[in-house]
């Protein structure tokens, strides 16, 4: 069981880890241990999560959520299995953390007395300008 706050949790069942081989440079072992962990968390599924924070969720992940509603992490950084297997574990558990957290709501505020008085200036001598454009009327 993975604990992300007091009150909300991520049972095993939805969590399911797989590994294979890191990329880059690793020396001799490059070739025969499996320390790159691939962590795929079935969030469309979750009963502990509310559809609200699956959506944020699914909005944080971007490219990192599966058509079939999983989020999938990979973590290679390091040469230690564990390590990484504890790496994708906290990622995983900080973006949720992000998506528990609600938007702020937009409070609307009424303009400025004084900016209203501006920009109506400023449009009048606008069209001033427009208007002084046009023919020219040949003199006399």
């Amino acid at each position: 069981m993975l604990r992300i706050t007091d009150t909300v949790f991520i049972a095993d069942w939805e969590l399911s880890e797989s590994f294979t081989r890191s990329q880059g440079p690793g020396g001799q072992n490059v070739n025969k241990v499996e320390t790159a962990v691939e962590l795929r968390f079935e969030a469309e599924r979750s009963p502990h999560l509310s559809p609200s924070v699956k959506a944020r969720l699914k909005r944080l992940a971007g490219r990192r959520w599966t058509l079939d509603g999983a989020i999938v992490l990979r973590a290679e950084e390091t040469r230690s299995q564990i390590r990484n297997r504890e790496l994708a574990r906290e990622r995983l558990v900080e973006m949720i953390r992000e998506a528990l957290i609600p938007p702020k709501r937009r409070i609307a505020t009424k303009p400025t007395y004084g900016s209203t008085l501006r920009r109506l200036k400023a449009k009048t001598v606008r069209g001033d300008v427009k208007s002084a454009r046009g023919k020219v009327e040949p003199e006399e």
